[in-house]
């Protein structure tokens, strides 16, 4: 992490310094590197719209501030809150002076709250004026929900692009990859590439045909919780068919494969796994854009939903912490099989 902490203004640097290698160690590092982002962030506005740097705590009108300024459209606007923002985009801190998305400020302002909290001091964002402001801020910005993959990647499309996968070393890589990350859950790009050989557990499966894939950190689970699902059957056999390919008995599981369909011994990158992703959709016929990596997540709880599992043990394996975010892939599927829409029909 090369953002420090803002822990030292009322401790120890011995104190401040054990605190913060804590909270490295606890926390994963997308929520880290988040962190680091949104720092920088609020750092820079607040030195932008009052020509000074932060203070802890922060004053409620500093609060307020912030919530009215990433409350509209400032494309039309003059005066302090365009200028502020004007500043955050030459800094290469802000994209336009279009409103910001709500999801975008709350989360912000959960950093802000979470960087008062490491202090051990109240939040101005708990005050009533602020939050009220907050909740109206949110629902004046309010946008009709995007999916994170124009299409979901259900089980016939997975198919297709299964078929594209020969015995070379990528035709190997590429299969494996797509059958755990769709088969065990649906898993992020970065929980797909930041697998070891070690996370892959296979005394089961001579026995049972079940691999044991171990989720050392996830957006919802850290390594002292991490994860144990289980692969079964082609997916578990096409995982071990590349590790004993790509000769691999440590290190990471999915890695680049030269020109000359070499593996290497560097790791597969997110990115990377959207390119595989991308080539074989293209491959399989699929016009450019039709899904993303989020695709595979996606499609594995459509398909669920499809083949009447419980949403439970869906969840169970997509390891969702909110029902209603995995509920919404039921939804969709459930609503055009609902009787009521069948009213007029003879």
């Amino acid at each position: 992490m090369t953002t420090p902490l803002p822990f030292t203004d009322h401790l120890p640097w011995t104190d401040a310094a054990a605190l913060a290698e804590l909270y490295r160690r606890g926390t994963p590092d997308n929520t880290v590197r988040a962190w680091e982002r949104d720092l920088a962030y609020v750092t820079a506005w607040k030195q932008a719209a009052f020509g000074n740097a932060l203070t802890w705590p922060e004053a409620e009108a500093v609060a307020l501030r912030f919530v009215l300024d990433h409350a509209s459209d400032l494309s039309d606007a003059s005066g302090p809150a365009r200028d502020a923002a004007e500043a955050l985009i030459v800094a290469g801190l802000r994209r336009s002076l279009a409103c910001p998305a709500p999801a975008t400020l709350d989360r912000r302002i959960a950093s802000w709250r979470a960087f008062h909290r490491m202090k051990n001091l109240p939040s101005p964002f708990d005050a009533p004026l602020v939050a009220q402001a907050r909740g109206r801020a949110r629902r004046a910005a309010a946008r009709p929900r995007h999916r994170k993959s124009q299409n979901p990647i259900t089980r016939k499309v997975l198919e297709a692009m299964l078929a594209t996968c020969d015995s070379s070393h990528r035709g190997l890589r590429d299969r494996a990859a797509l059958m755990l990350g769709w088969a065990s859950g649906g898993r992020r790009r970065s929980e797909i590439v930041a697998l070891n050989r070690d996370d892959i557990d296979d005394r089961d499966l001579t026995a049972k045909g079940i691999l044991r894939i171990r989720l050392l950190t996830t957006k919802t689970t850290g390594p002292d919780a991490a994860p144990r699902l289980p692969l079964k059957g082609r997916a578990a056999h096409a995982v071990m068919d590349w590790i004993t390919a790509a000769r691999i008995e440590t290190g990471p599981l999915f890695r680049p494969v030269s020109l000359a369909d070499r593996p290497l011994p560097r790791r597969l990158s997110p990115d990377g796994l959207s390119v595989l992703l991308r080539h074989r959709l293209e491959l399989a016929g699929y016009p450019p854009g039709f899904a993303s990596a989020h695709g595979l997540r996606a499609g594995f709880l459509t398909q669920a939903a499809l083949d009447g599992a419980p949403l439970q043990a869906a969840m169970q394996l997509s390891l969702h912490r909110s029902a209603n975010q995995a509920q919404q892939y039921y939804a969709d599927i459930e609503i055009e099989r609902n009787p009521a829409t069948d009213l007029l029909e003879d």
